[in-house]
């Protein structure tokens, strides 16, 4: 199970990029609804959806997680 971490650290990057739900959303290939779903804690991204946070927030996966 993915840390709870997770979550805020997701908000945190978006804020800090400058990124809407949406905007994240688009570059992944998602709804919103599912960034605000992870943001919330309702639910946690596949393996693949985390490497793609990693490149789009150029952070290690430990970072996001953690």
């Amino acid at each position: 199970m993915i840390t709870i971490k997770f979550a805020e650290n997701l908000k945190n990057l978006r804020l800090e990029k400058g990124f809407s739900q949406s905007d994240l959303a688009k570059i992944l290939g998602v709804d919103r609804r599912t960034v605000s779903a992870w943001e919330n804690k309702i639910c946690e991204p596949s393996f693949e959806m985390l490497g793609k946070l990693c490149d789009v927030f150029d952070e290690s996966l430990e970072n996001i997680l953690t």
